[in-house]
């Protein structure tokens, strides 16, 4: 028989759960962005958010080649000098004709070494960027997930690491569900990148991922779309300055939906050097703030009165 405080929170958490977006807590969730040129550690609308928390992408064989060594090294000098906490993830290779290699175990080791000894102030890991992506070499490998996982706490057991990072799609639960079966350590944190629950206004996604796995949840990547590429299997979804700000208002609803929601970052915040596939930058291609960056201007500064 369960305990009365064991009752107690397993029905604090059905309410939370079961509860409509709207009449959800106000979250507490840490803020952060996901942004991979590094001027944004130099603009001064990003400076005055106070913003402490950021994301970077990283090719797994980047220091491999010298210029990503160089793009790197820049981008996490200025994070460095600005006492940001980065949140580093794995990717496909960038190098030509590696892009579907996905590294052995041992190698994924000896990569992530290098990359600890590299940026040893980096205390935070994604196993592998947006896995259960049709396009990633992860896809039908939750195993492979789970192992490099696995790595990142046996390598580094004080840092925080993101055992899956997944998109909110029908099948995400079952990924995420397998990733839990074949890591050795018990997973404590979960990566989602919710643009479907955010840009149709919806929770679905996400509470499918607190219903699927126990642990804190990420959103590693959310935000609200102002343009994007076209394709035979692009899922609808609305985009413009105005819906990227309303969406970025219902990301704030989605983090309120649970208290194991600790943190969200969103993408991205400069607008992109080749805007030819994704556009949910606060920036317009002019350096001026977009309707979304007021959104989170307020969220930030209601944040800081409670």
């Amino acid at each position: 028989m369960r305990r009365p405080a064991a009752v107690a929170a397993a029905l604090a958490a059905m309410l939370v759960l079961c509860a409509p977006a709207g009449a959800a807590r106000a979250p507490t969730a840490a803020i952060g962005i996901g942004e991979q040129q590094a001027k944004m550690f130099t603009d001064p609308y990003f400076l005055a958010l106070g913003i402490r928390h950021v994301r970077y992408v990283v090719a797994w064989d980047a220091l491999d080649s010298s210029w990503q060594r160089n793009e790197t090294d820049a981008w996490m000098a200025l994070a460095r000098a600005e006492r940001e906490r980065v949140l580093l993830a794995f990717n496909v290779s960038r190098t030509g004709g590696r892009r579907d290699i996905l590294p052995s175990v041992r190698r994924y080791r000896r990569v992530f070494r290098r990359f600890h000894r590299r940026y040893p102030f980096v205390r935070d890991f994604v196993s592998w960027n947006e896995a259960n992506h049709g396009s990633q070499p992860t896809a039908r490998r939750p195993d492979r997930v789970a192992a490099y996982y696995d790595v990142i706490r046996d390598e580094c057991p004080s840092c925080g690491a993101v055992a899956a990072d997944v998109l909110d799609g029908s099948k995400m639960p079952a990924y995420v569900q397998a990733v839990r079966r074949h890591a050795r350590h018990r997973p404590r944190i979960w990566g989602l990148h919710n643009y479907i629950d955010a840009n149709r206004f919806r929770t679905t996604g996400t509470r499918a991922l607190l219903r699927a796995v126990p642990g804190r949840v990420w959103f590693t990547e959310t935000g609200g779309l102002v343009w994007r590429r076209h394709g035979p299997h692009t899922v609808p979804l609305g985009e413009s300055p105005a819906h990227a700000a309303r969406a970025v208002r219902w990301v704030f609803k989605l983090a309120a939906l649970s208290p194991r929601i600790t943190r969200m970052y969103f993408y991205h915040w400069s607008f992109p050097a080749r805007r030819d596939r994704w556009d949910s930058a606060f920036m317009d291609r002019r350096g001026r703030p977009r309707p979304a960056f007021r959104v989170l201007r307020h969220r930030i500064r209601a944040g800081r009165r409670r």
